[in-house]
């Protein structure tokens, strides 16, 4: 597996990038923000950033840039500054763990290991159904490579069916999970919403149950 470690204390990152090669990792480190960000498009495992680099990009603007190419990116924030602030933000950009300086390269290692046995959270958020290739993070929709654009009611609609595959539900209930309790308006919003996922995805399953609602069929042969 392949990780990223943005350090400029390069005593620290000497001692860290050895632990990280020991346990079997291949391992590129860079003491800038502007050396990394050259880098924020590379397929990687697993990015270390700390939050304080010098220079003018930190460790936040880096892994808004990753994060932008690549929404799955696991990302471990490391910092000397304020723990609960750091974190906070961290978490709210999307990072998976922080760890407060001084750390032990230990506890930075079965950190990092806990991140890479969770795996790529892209790998449980594609979900194949009827022929197409749903990636719920990307919140994409591809039929043979080729994109389909949903609107995000559309989309929602679909992922509460993929949630819920052979299980009935009627106007009202859908209605809740999908516009929320505090819609007020015409169930029939439902049967328009359907009909045009019904256009845009035809090979989709879904079957009208007369005098009830909706249910999302599933073919057994699929993984």
């Amino acid at each position: 597996m392949k990780i990223y470690y943005v350090e400029d204390e390069k005593d620290l990152a000497g001692i860290i990038t050895k632990y990280l090669i020991k346990e079997g990792y291949e391992v590129e480190t860079f003491y800038d923000g502007e050396t990394a960000m050259k880098h924020t498009k590379d397929d990687v495992d697993l990015w270390i950033l700390d939050i304080m680099l010098p220079g003018t990009i930190s460790g936040y603007d880096l892994i808004k840039e990753i994060i932008n190419y690549n929404p799955n990116a696991a990302v471990m924030f490391t910092s000397a500054r304020d723990q609960d602030l750091d974190k906070i933000i961290g978490l709210e950009l999307g990072s998976d763990d922080y760890l407060a300086k001084p750390y032990s390269p230990k506890e930075l290692v079965l950190r990092v290991k806990a991140i890479l046995r969770r795996g790529r959270k892209v790998s449980s958020d594609i979900i194949h159904h009827d022929g197409y290739e749903i990636n719920v993070t990307k919140r994409e929709i591809k039929d043979n490579g080729e994109l389909i654009e949903l609107t995000n009611k559309e989309f929602e609609l679909l992922l509460f069916f993929l949630k819920n595959v052979n299980t009935a539900f009627n106007r009202e209930q859908i209605l809740t999970k999908v516009w929320g309790e505090n819609y007020f308006g015409s169930d029939r919003v439902v049967d328009d919403l359907l009909r045009r996922l019904r256009q845009k995805l035809p090979n989709l399953k879904i079957e009208t149950i007369y005098g009830f609602g909706y249910k999302l069929l599933w073919n057994k042969k699929e993984k």
